[in-house]
């Protein structure tokens, strides 16, 4: 396995996990000022949750509005309605509560009222001028790892797909996981959140290994890292026993946590990594079939992972990726091969389909879906193996039949 000597890390001031940890809100929030914006999912307006939060923040002498406005997929047009409510609040700060679109809404209104519009001045990496509204990010799902990382999505009617906006400065101020909050999700939001959060983990893993210029201005993502390798596995391994408990048993506490944790470490690592392929063909995959992220990365991670054991320097990291997955020693190719089945198992048992047929895609989409991934060039750079249109219309064939090249591994 190739060791790694360099790394980056960018990561909130402050970042508290465990059961109860909400409670550290109101200190963390006077630290930014007295005036905050909570923006919220429109479900937990009336929640008995929300309710105690409010309360703990006023009782800590905080002034609190509540904007819980959020629309799916998040339309620029809806985050600039959001930025005008938050201008005329006038927040210190911005306390993002709900999934991962809400965290990411949160960022964006911080950018804009900062800054100001129109969004599309900030598409792309390292374009966000300098630091925003600081955000202070509770995340009630576990899978985005949006309240630890450097970017946020956006829908936009003028691209074919989802764009992303990629800074240091949308890294929030500080990041409170408490897994209480994760409990009352469903169990198809538990399974596509979290087989993403184990995308992103392998993925990060997985990454290349770029020549980094220390003399000038790095990017967001940086590929493979010294910092990050432990984390991806130890998530990992959190993630792929804990998620199919979760999903069959959404009270399981013990569960939920350890998904939490699996989630949030992912975060951090593909934070600073990036990921790589299947991102890069689920964005204009969820855009024609309107199915959630979560659902085509899970679904493309083991087509994915076939492509990358073509490389032999990535074929051991596979392998680790398998121990982690509690495949048993055997000899590199073997267990990376593992990792591969045992993934397949996990969308399986969690009830991720095994093929892009099964979601509505059709066969003579896929050229177009190729093209269209191919753009996403930031992604597409991290991968561990070239990925020209050419490979990437490879791996979506075999997605399409649900079958890997040596085999079916449904």
């Amino acid at each position: 396995m190739n060791d790694i000597t360099a790394g980056t890390l960018r990561l909130p001031t402050r970042i508290h996990f465990g059961y109860g940890s909400r409670a550290q809100l109101p200190e963390v929030l006077r630290g930014h000022g007295r005036r905050v914006l909570a923006i919220v999912d429109p479900f937990l307006t009336r929640s008995p949750v929300l309710a105690e939060i409010r309360t703990a923040l006023r009782a800590g002498g905080l002034d609190v509005e509540v904007h819980s406005d959020i629309e799916p997929e998040l339309p620029t047009a809806s985050l600039d309605t959001a930025a005008e409510f938050a201008r005329t609040h006038r927040p210190d700060a911005i306390l993002a509560i709900g999934g991962g679109s809400t965290l990411d809404a949160a960022k964006l209104v911080g950018l804009l009222v900062t800054h100001g519009g129109p969004l599309r001045r900030y598409y792309g990496e390292n374009l966000v001028p300098g630091p925003t509204l600081p955000v202070v990010a509770m995340p009630t799902t576990a899978g985005t790892g949006s309240e630890v990382t450097p970017v946020a999505v956006v829908s936009d009617p003028g691209h074919d797909m989802k764009v992303g906006i990629s800074s240091p400065h949308l890294v929030p101020a500080a990041a409170i996981v408490d897994p209480l909050l994760t409990l009352g999700a469903p169990r198809a939001v538990t399974a596509h959140a979290g087989i993403d959060a184990l995308v992103h983990a392998v993925e990060s893993y997985t990454a290349a290994d770029p020549d980094r210029a220390w003399d000038a201005t790095l990017p967001v993502f940086t590929g493979r890292n010294a910092f990050t390798d432990v984390i991806a596995l130890r998530a990992v391994e959190l993630l792929g026993a804990a998620l199919p408990v979760a999903v069959g048993d959404p009270d399981d506490r013990q569960a939920r946590e350890n998904v939490a944790l699996g989630s949030l470490l992912a975060g951090i690592a593909f934070g600073a990594t990036g990921t790589h392929l299947s991102h890069a063909l689920q964005y204009p995959i969820g855009a024609v079939t309107g199915t959630p992220h979560g659902l085509g990365t899970g679904l493309l991670l083991p087509h994915v992972l076939q492509v990358c054991l073509t490389d032999a320097g990535t074929v051991p990291r596979i392998a680790a990726v398998g121990a982690a997955l509690g495949v048993a020693p055997s000899t590199v190719e073997e267990q990376a091969r593992g990792a591969i089945r045992a993934v397949a198992r996990l969308n399986r048992a969690i009830g991720v389909p095994a093929s892009l047929a099964e979601i509505g895609v059709t066969r003579d989409q896929l050229p177009r879906l190729a093209e269209l991934a191919a753009r996403a060039t930031r992604l597409v750079a991290i991968a561990p193996v070239p990925a020209p249109p050419t490979v990437l219309l490879d791996i979506l064939d075999q997605a399409y039949t649900g079958h890997l090249a040596e085999g079916n591994y449904r």
